[in-house]
């Protein structure tokens, strides 16, 4: 017989219409993922907030269904065979392009500028999708154009987000007539998070891109905002922060 002597592991209905004890149970199973390594049990309490007899027995049930195993040694508790099935099922059926896709016109209601999605392809990174704000820009860019990987915002962000043997024959092509430090632009991209120009690919416009990351923190895609002011590429530009908000969004780290 379930036993429901603790009144917030009774079968109640949250305020979303969920089950709560089933609620409480899926915020345990979220904490342990969030943990750096196996957890003993009244550290798992602490960190969720619970009572450790109510912990010990979803964690018991957790165990039977494979998602939780317990260290002989030490007897802590870590995510199981099934959570990683789990896991890696997700990250499977994981459409970084289309879910961003799919998203685009917030990011050009939000900020009033035409957004642009890219993917990698065989000569560089390529325009597959192309949002236009009402403020109409004329552009000889379009769907299926490939953009310079280290002129365009969009080449940078994946100069520093693909994997370098990906990258490596586009880049010695675009890099040949390249004049400045190739691996300090890399370097500062990632530090910055987003890569930015004005005027350096298509003059009166400017750009500003973010990479769309998968679990190995590797670029999927890129999203470039284009305007014609150049202030929406200036360090600390709301456009900026729009944007690699955005982006982080539609990233495993936040997806998943």
């Amino acid at each position: 017989m379930r036993d429901i002597s603790d009144p917030s592991d009774a079968p109640a209905s949250g305020p979303s219409g969920g089950l709560q004890s089933l609620d409480s149970a899926l915020f345990l199973l979220a904490v342990l993922a969030e943990c750096p390594g196996p957890a003993a049990l009244s550290d798992l309490a602490r960190r969720a907030g619970m009572p450790v007899s109510k912990v010990h027995r979803y964690l018991a049930s957790f165990a039977q269904a494979g998602l939780v195993r317990q260290t002989a040694k030490s007897g802590k508790y870590d995510l199981g065979p099934q959570a990683l099935k789990l896991g890696l099922a997700a990250m499977a059926r994981q459409d970084f392009v289309n879910q961003t896709a799919d998203r685009l016109p917030d990011l050009v209601a939000e900020t009033g500028l035409t957004a642009l999605l890219c993917v990698w392809a065989s000569h560089g990174p390529t325009v597959v999708r192309w949002e236009r704000s009402a403020n109409y820009i004329v552009t000889a860019l379009g769907l299926g154009s490939t953009l310079h990987l280290l002129n365009s915002a969009t080449g940078r962000v994946f100069l520093a987000f693909a994997p370098s043997s990906v990258i490596a024959e586009v880049l010695s092509r675009d890099g040949a007539a390249w004049p400045g430090d190739v691996a300090a632009l890399r370097d500062q991209t990632r530090a910055d998070g987003y890569a930015s120009v004005a005027g350096d690919l298509i003059p009166g416009l400017a750009a500003v891109g973010a990479p769309v990351l998968d679990w190995q923190g590797e670029a999927q895609a890129a999203v470039t905002l284009i305007g014609t002011d150049p202030a929406i590429a200036a360090p600390g530009a709301p456009a900026i922060a729009a944007l690699t908000r955005f982006c982080a969004a539609q990233s495993i780290q936040r997806a998943g």
